[in-house]
């Protein structure tokens, strides 16, 4: 297990009388880049609630960097997490300068009361507002900020703490063409670093997918005997459960039969220059 830095096992969550997500399996190796992929509403936000320790599951395991969720106190080990998720941003008071909310990952906290950092926590904190090209934003305020600034100030604020573990749940959203492709070319630094630090990308857009990232888990409906025996749990009309339909490389997994399974229209996918691509045949 000292290699694994994720694993979830048989992992079901339910809110009220929905399943939200069944028979969820998924071991990332520390060190490897991964990318979790899938339409809207089919329980990635879920997940990454579990996998940084701000959810539990209604049944199953999740271990993150050796701890078992729900076992160990998480607040021992979530500074060595790195979150960047819309959830997050609501999170800060509005008035928070975006410089304190970058150097406050390093205490794990959501608003600067009396905690102090250090002169080289702040200057590192400044580097990586500069290198996401929002230098500009100290001193102003979270809730004053447009939606693509509040996305780059939580990739920094991720990197901050040189997590062990680094999730970026839809890291682009909100961003125009320009902030995109910044935020982008600076992701796939981090996808190609030989370093021990793992990174999982959550996202539904292939464009969106940095190059240097090598594996992909593929979110879909459950189907056939599986989602059978779950419609007495199943509220209405809601669709099946959420999981995971394949894993393993980009390559084998982001194909266009399994995206036109997925999103129930034909899809026709490409790849050019390490950058994925679809749109829907006529």
């Amino acid at each position: 297990m000292d290699d694994i830095a994720l694993k979830l096992t048989d992992v079901e969550f339910r809110r009220q009388r929905r399943v939200i997500l069944a028979g969820v399996n998924l071991e990332i190796r520390r060190g490897e880049k991964w990318v979790l992929f899938g339409p809207n509403g089919i329980g990635k936000s879920s997940l990454v609630q579990m996998m940084s320790t701000r959810g539990f599951p209604s049944s199953g395991t999740v271990d993150i960097l050796g701890n078992r969720l729900g076992k160990v106190d998480v607040f021992s080990y979530r500074n060595r997490i790195g979150l960047s998720s819309a959830e997050l941003a609501r999170a800060f008071p509005p008035n928070e300068d975006p410089l304190d909310a970058v150097v406050t990952a390093l205490t794990a906290t959501t608003g600067r009361w009396r905690d102090t950092y250090t002169d080289e926590d702040v200057a590192r904190a400044r580097g990586l507002m500069e290198e996401f090209g929002i230098a500009y934003l100290e001193g102003k305020q979270m809730f004053k900020l447009s939606e693509g600034e509040r996305t780059r100030v939580l990739i920094c604020r991720a990197l901050m703490a040189d997590p062990d573990l680094l999730i970026l749940d839809e890291p682009t959203t909100g961003l125009d063409l320009g902030g995109r492709e910044l935020a982008l070319r600076a992701l796939s630094r981090i996808g190609a670093e030989d370093v021990e630090r793992t990174v999982l990308l959550v996202t539904h857009r292939l464009e969106e997918i940095p190059t240097g990232f090598d594996h992909v888990a593929v979110m879909g409906r459950m189907s056939g005997d599986e989602a059978d025996a779950y419609q007495a749990n199943v509220a209405g009309n809601d669709p099946s459960p959420g999981t995971i339909v394949y894993t393993g490389d980009l390559e084998h997994g982001l194909t266009s039969e399994r995206l036109s399974a997925i999103f129930g229209l034909p899809l026709s996918v490409t790849r050019t220059q390490g950058r994925w691509s679809a749109f829907a045949r006529a």
